[in-house]
């Protein structure tokens, strides 16, 4: 589109951003073993500490996170010089869209043109929107009259538009044919988005919550102390996020004076220059993780040999530094929190109460709409064919974008308010709060049908006729949202918890860096005297303000909740000498997991997992999707 290097990066600029990408891994991979040993203490500690109370009602549902695959055609504007051309789009169940030249070339297995993780994307439906961030991207100087050359092909009215824009990526820009289509994609590729973005958020293994602590670690040492969205995304996608915003004034700076032609023109260029840096450093952080792969594993194994027999040993040693430690840190730290975080905790508690109140609420109404129309299909004794294709679509509600998409909006509406709330405290992670929500609501959906049909099934005989299975559907219906009101209860405590750690922890470390910090030398060297590296002086100093941080955030809860709502869960969420902030998570995202629900370890197949149409099972007890119709 004119103003585009012939060659984004040469030999040179390769090397440098080989370089870039090595040094970044050899200032992180140190941070990261401290931090795999102490999450490898954290999990022993837990496993030997008192076992939380069984607070999960609802069983687990074992499908795996994904998306629905969704696909179509659409038309784009791709090619050199770029045009609009058909396009065959895939959404794949993992969030990853591939592009085919036509529908047959898809059906017939063939390759696509390109794949694209949709990590970090953003979907924008207006035209102007998007002309307007261009023009931001590439602003003339001031002083430089340059003779704006028209751009039809980004100018030229389109009908239904869909642009997907990334900060560090080549931008996608679509059409679709009508506004149904448009809305579907979007919901489709926002789905695929958000799944693609939390896959470290929703592991539970421990080596992703190492890894999340030792980026947040390296961070601050580097005066980077607020939490934001660089965090969304797998293990070497977050490397690469962090590596490109430190890459970025001096791309500007080098780059954009050299490029020519209308603002627009240049934008288009300047976003296939990151679009190559950004793929290069990705492939080298991909690289340099896989290389450090072997070590880790072999790491996690000795850290649990070792550690596990002294962890008594250990933990007694950390109590009495970390009583001694309190001492001093104490006076500033309780300066800090009624000084600049008290006055606004309750403020954000509320809000996030808010927040995540309406999303919730919105699952439990469709959870509920969902179940009456399965009652009211049986009652109207339908074939059974058409009963599988209702059982099917209530087992697929987690997993339709449309129908979630209720819910997804209620944490949406609550971005913009909640930013400017936390964004004097340095928080900028708003986006991934927002997806925390929608996860959950997924999730809780998806355990709440898995539980529906499992409890259906065991209820139901062949002996019961249609009114009588309906009745026995009603029973089953009010004992799963009386579950579904305990766990979404817990849930929402833990997730106003861990989130109101997120927003206020690293900005107390940042306020209390000058006057704590300095208390910690005297101390290491009753640490390194125990010669384990699952205890740094350091972890033990955030240990204290997170623990200091909780009682406050605690506190709120209380006033908010009331005292008999929270003494359930403060028994399962104060953990000594741990506190949890959230699941752990996993560092490849390959790995998809679910996310972890408190208290909760049954895990349950949904029935619906078989696709209505020929579908059959040898089971005893006959399924509700086998459930013969009155004649």
């Amino acid at each position: 589109m004119g103003g585009r290097p012939s060659s984004p990066l040469d030999k040179r600029r390769q090397q440098h951003l080989r370089g870039q990408v090595d040094t970044m891994l050899r200032d992180l991979l140190p941070c990261y073993r401290e931090q795999l040993a102490a999450s490898v203490l954290r999990q022993i500690s837990r496993e030997l500490g008192p076992q939380e109370p069984a607070g999960c009602q609802l069983m687990r549902s074992k499908k795996l996170p994904r998306v629905r695959e969704h696909q179509g055609p659409l038309t784009q504007l791709w090619g050199h010089p770029p045009r609009w051309q058909p396009i065959f789009c895939v959404l794949r169940g993992d969030g990853r869209l591939e592009l085919f030249s036509h529908r047959e070339e898809y059906e017939n297995g063939g390759h696509p043109l390109s794949s694209v993780a949709l990590t970090g994307y953003t979907v924008l439906t207006s035209q102007r929107e998007y002309l307007c961030l261009l023009d931001a991207l590439c602003p003339i100087p001031s002083g430089e009259h340059t003779q704006e050359e028209p751009e039809p092909l980004l100018e030229m009215p389109v009908n239904f538009p869909l642009f997907l824009q990334h900060p560090f990526r080549r931008h996608l820009c679509f059409s679709a044919a009508t506004g149904e289509a448009r809305r579907a994609w979007r919901l489709a590729l926002q789905g695929g988005i958000r799944l693609r973005g939390t896959v470290l958020q929703r592991s539970q293994a421990p080596a992703a919550r190492a890894f999340l602590d030792a980026l947040r670690l390296y961070r601050q040492r580097r005066g980077h102390f607020g939490e934001d969205d660089v965090t969304l995304g797998s293990d070497a996608e977050v490397l690469t996020g962090v590596l490109m915003r430190e890459l970025l004034p001096a791309l500007r700076a080098q780059t954009l004076p050299g490029l020519r032609g209308a603002s627009r023109n240049r934008a288009w260029a300047w976003t296939e220059l990151l679009d190559a840096v950004h793929a290069a450093v990705l492939a080298g952080a991909s690289a340099g993780l896989r290389a450090f792969q072997p070590e880790k594993d072999e790491l996690l194994a000795a850290l649990e040999k070792t550690i596990r027999p002294d962890v008594d040993q250990i933990l007694q040693l950390r109590a009495r530094v970390a009583r001694r430690l309190r001492v001093e840190v104490e006076g500033p730290l309780e300066s800090c929190l009624r000084g600049r975080v008290d006055t606004q905790l309750s403020r954000v508690t509320q809000k996030l109460l808010s927040t995540v109140g309406a999303v919730l609420s919105t699952v439990q109404t469709l959870l509920a709409q969902g179940m009456d129309r399965l009652s009211r299909h049986l009652r109207g004794s339908p074939s059974s064919t058409r009963l599988r294709q209702e059982v099917y679509s209530f087992g697929e509600m987690p997993w339709d974008s449309e129908l979630m998409h209720a819910c997804y909006r209620e944490a949406e509406r609550s971005q913009k308010r909640l930013g400017q709330l936390v964004a004097p405290f340095g928080f900028f992670g708003t986006r991934s709060l927002v997806f925390g929500a929608q996860d959950l609501a997924q999730q809780l959906m998806a355990d709440a049908v898995a539980t529906f049909l499992q409890l259906a099934d065991q209820c139901l005989t062949t002996a019961l006729d249609c009114t009588q299975a309906a009745q026995q559907l009603e029973k089953v219906r009010g004992r799963v949202l009386k579950k579904f009101q305990s766990d979404s209860s817990s849930a929402r405590r833990r997730f106003i918890r861990g989130w109101s750690l997120c927003i206020f922890l690293p900005f107390v470390l940042s306020q209390l860096k000058s006057s704590c910090k300095v208390e910690l030398p005297e101390f290491e060297g009753e640490v390194l005297a125990v010669g384990s590296p699952a205890l740094t002086i350091e972890g033990i100093y955030e240990d204290i303000v997170r623990g200091v941080l909780l009682q406050r955030i605690d506190g709120e809860l209380k006033k908010a909740l009331g005292v008999s709502d929270m003494s359930c869960a403060l028994d399962g969420c104060s953990e000594a000498p741990w506190d949890p902030t959230g699941a752990d998570e996993e560092t490849e995202a390959q790995r998809g997991t679910c996310p972890r629900q408190p208290g909760s370890g049954a895990e349950v197949q949904p029935l619906c997992s078989q696709p209505p149409p020929g579908t059959s099972t040898a089971a005893s007890r006959p399924h509700l999707s086998s459930f013969p119709s009155d004649k």
